[in-house]
C-alpha cells in the first residue's frame, strides 16, 4: 500500500482543564469548597485574600446584584411554629430554623433519591432498588448479575420471565445518576461509563481507547510504552491520560456515612417589599483577586524561568476565578428557577408542594440533568420556613382524581396534619387514610400510604390507640 500525505480541516469538541474544574467545584459542597479555596491560596502565589471586599449590608440596594422572584404581597408573613422537623428553637444565627434532617446523605439515599424521580415500570423499579442495595461504600457493583436476578425473582411470581437483560438494562441507568459511574461492576466499566459523559474529542476517544484495551499495561509501561504499543504520539497519549486521571474510580467515596457537623446555607431566600430575592450566601467564602504585584511581574521580569512560572499560575489563578463565577451563577440560576416552581410552598407550607423532577429545571435552564443534580447535591438554602437541601424541593408526582398532578411531600403533609387531627380513642387505619385523602382528590394505594407513614415514624392505627390506652 503506497504511503502518502493529505491536508485536511476538522473541528473537534475539547473538554479544557477549566470546564473540568469548574464541574468538580459545582458538586463540592460549601464547605469542601472553603477547603479547596484554602488550598489553591496555599499553592497559587497570584491568588490572594481581599481584605476589603465591597459587601452590601441590609440597607444597600441588591438590586442589580441578584435576581428577583415577584409574588403578591401577603397581609401575613412567615410564622416560625414547630412543624415536621421544623423548630424554632434550631436557629443558625440568622432566625432561620433548621431541619433536623439536615444532615450530610449517604451514597444509597442520594441513589433511591434519583431512582425515585426517574420514570420507569415498577418492576424496574424493583430492579433498581435491588442493585443499589448491592452497591458498596466505594460505589462499586458488590453482586454479579445472576445474584441480582436471583434476589429479585426469589419468591415472587412474576407475569413475565425476567432475563438478565432488563437487570442489565436498568443497571446502565443507574450507573450514569450521580456520581457517574456508580454500580459499575469493575474499574474498567466505571471509567468507561465516566469517559461516555463527557464531549467526544480526540482525547476522550483516545482514554476509552486506553482504558479498553491498555489500562493494565498503562500503569505498568507507562505513557512511552503505551505511545510504542499503539503507535500513537507521546503527547497524544498524555492528553488522554489527563482525562483518565480526572475521572473517580471510587464515586462512592465521596459520600460520608457521618453526619455533618453543621451546615452552612448556599442560598438564602429572603422577602423585602413583596419580593421574594433568592441571594448567593458568600459570608462563609473568603473573596478572591489576583495579586497585582504579581501579576505586574509577568511582564516584567527578564529571568525566562520566573515568567514561566508565574504565567502558568497567573492562567491557573483566572480560571480558578471563573470556575467559582459559574458555579455561583449555575447555583443562583438553579435556586431562583427552584423558588418560582415551589412558590406556593413557601407561601402555605408542605401541603402545597408541587411534583417536580431534576429534568424540568434542566429544560427551563437549558442545562443537562447532571449538571442539575450536582448543584443540588449537599446545597442548601435558608428560607422563612427553615433550611432545606435544594434536593427536598424535587419529588415524584402521584396522580389525582381530577386528573391532576401531587407531590409526595404533600401527601405526607396531609397525612401528617391527618392523624394529628384524628380522635385519640379512634386513630385512623390506613384504609381510613387512604378513604379521606381520596375525598379531597387524592388518589393512593394503601401501601403507599403505609410507606410514606412509616417514613413519617408513625406507628400503626393498632400501636396508636394502644399508646393513647396507656
Amino acid at each position: 500500500m503506497k504511503q502518502s500525505l493529505h491536508i485536511g480541516l476538522g473541528q473537534q469538541l475539547r473538554m479544557t482543564p477549566q470546564l473540568q474544574q469548574a464541574i468538580r467545584l459545582l458538586q463540592l459542597s460549601s464547605i469542601d469548597l472553603q477547603q479547596e479555596i484554602q488550598e489553591c491560596l496555599y499553592s497559587n502565589p497570584l491568588l490572594e485574600v481581599d481584605e476589603n471586599p465591597e459587601t452590601l449590608d441590609e440597607t444597600g440596594d441588591i438590586d442589580a446584584e441578584f435576581p428577583k422572584v415577584q409574588v403578591e404581597q401577603k397581609a401575613e408573613d412567615f410564622e416560625y411554629s414547630s412543624r415536621d422537623g421544623v423548630t424554632p428553637s434550631q436557629s443558625s444565627g440568622n432566625d432561620f430554623p433548621v431541619r433536623d434532617d439536615a444532615a450530610e446523605e449517604s451514597l444509597k439515599d442520594h441513589l433511591c433519591w434519583q431512582l425515585n424521580l426517574t420514570t420507569m415500570s415498577p418492576l424496574d423499579r424493583e430492579i433498581g432498588l435491588t442493585i443499589i442495595d448491592a452497591v458498596d461504600n466505594s460505589g462499586l457493583l458488590s453482586s454479579s448479575i445472576e445474584d441480582l436476578l436471583q434476589s429479585v425473582t426469589g419468591g415472587e411470581d412474576l407475569e413475565e420471565e425476567l432475563e438478565e437483560d432488563d437487570v442489565l438494562s436498568v443497571l446502565y441507568r443507574i450507573q450514569k445518576f450521580d456520581p457517574p459511574g456508580v454500580a459499575a461492576r469493575d474499574l474498567k466499566e466505571c471509567l468507561l461509563v465516566q469517559l461516555s459523559l463527557l464531549p467526544e474529542t480526540g482525547a476522550v476517544e483516545t482514554a476509552v481507547d486506553l482504558v479498553e484495551r491498555h489500562l493494565e499495561a498503562l500503569t505498568k509501561l507507562g505513557l512511552e510504552g503505551i505511545s510504542k504499543r499503539i503507535r500513537r504520539p507521546v503527547e497524544e497519549i498524555e492528553e488522554a491520560y489527563q482525562v483518565i486521571k480526572s475521572l473517580n474510580p471510587k464515586p462512592g467515596y465521596s459520600f460520608s456515612s457521618e453526619n455533618s457537623d453543621y451546615i452552612v446555607p448556599d442560598l438564602s431566600l429572603v422577602k423585602k417589599e413583596g419580593i421574594w430575592t433568592v441571594i448567593l450566601n458568600n459570608n462563609s467564602m473568603p473573596k478572591l483577586r489576583l495579586n497585582e504585584q504579581y501579576a505586574n511581574m509577568v511582564k516584567e521580569t527578564d529571568q525566562p524561568q520566573t515568567r514561566d512560572y508565574l504565567r502558568s499560575n497567573l492562567q491557573e489563578a483566572k480560571w480558578f476565578l471563573r470556575s467559582i463565577e459559574s458555579r455561583n451563577d449555575t447555583l443562583l440560576r438553579v435556586g431562583q428557577a427552584i423558588v418560582e416552581y415551589q412558590m406556593e410552598f413557601f407561601e402555605e407550607g408542605e401541603e402545597s408542594m408541587k411534583p417536580l423532577i431534576l429534568k424540568d429545571i434542566a429544560e427551563k435552564l437549558e442545562l443537562h440533568e447532571s449538571t442539575i443534580s450536582r448543584a443540588t447535591s449537599q446545597k442548601y438554602m435558608a428560607s422563612p420556613r427553615g433550611v432545606f437541601e435544594l434536593k427536598y424541593f424535587f419529588s415524584s408526582q402521584l396522580a389525582t382524581s381530577s386528573g391532576g398532578e401531587c407531590s409526595s411531600t404533600a401527601i405526607r403533609a396531609l397525612i401528617s396534619k391527618l392523624v394529628k387531627a384524628e380522635n385519640p380513642k379512634k386513630p385512623l387505619s390506613d384504609n381510613a387514610l387512604t378513604a379521606q385523602l381520596a375525598e379531597e382528590g387524592v388518589v393512593v394505594a394503601r401501601r403507599t400510604i403505609a410507606k410514606y407513614r412509616e417514613m413519617l415514624s408513625i406507628p400503626p392505627s393498632s400501636q396508636r390507640k394502644r399508646l393513647i390506652g396507656e
